[in-house]
């Protein structure tokens, strides 16, 4: 299932979407907070430069609002539907989940998304 040459390789491991070699991130534990977002600016295998365009990961922001719901979601029905917990203790297992979820899913948000713009490229590899 997570064979590299994979979008879900690159996208659960962090690592450079063209080669899959590197880790895009400077530090690669995400509960690290001060150093989450930190990245190399290229690939030290295949060259890739992360940040395609300036602001580039902006756009990230609206794969992270979608995950975030789909969390926000999964808590809800967590809590209320298979636990039958009331309203007010679900909506606080929600905003438990969101932030204790918070750096896996910022860099979740990153990885998906330059995995959009970018594809694994076996010739990569051979440099």
């Amino acid at each position: 299932m997570l064979k590299k040459g994979s979008k879900l390789y690159s996208i659960l491991t962090g690592t450079c979407p063209k080669c899959q070699n590197e880790s895009m991130y400077l530090d690669k534990n995400p509960l690290h907070i001060d150093k989450v977002l930190k990245m190399h600016e290229n690939c030290s295998h295949c060259g890739l430069k992360y940040q395609i365009e300036p602001s580039f990961f902006y756009g990230a922001m609206y794969v992270s609002y979608g995950l975030n719901v789909g969390v926000g979601i999964a808590a809800f029905i967590i809590a209320f539907v298979i636990f039958g917990s009331s309203l007010k203790v679900a909506f606080i297992a929600i905003i438990a989940s969101l932030i204790l979820l918070f750096p896996f899913i910022l860099r979740l948000s990153r990885n998906i998304y330059i995995n959009m713009f970018v594809s694994y490229d076996p010739k990569a590899n051979l440099k």
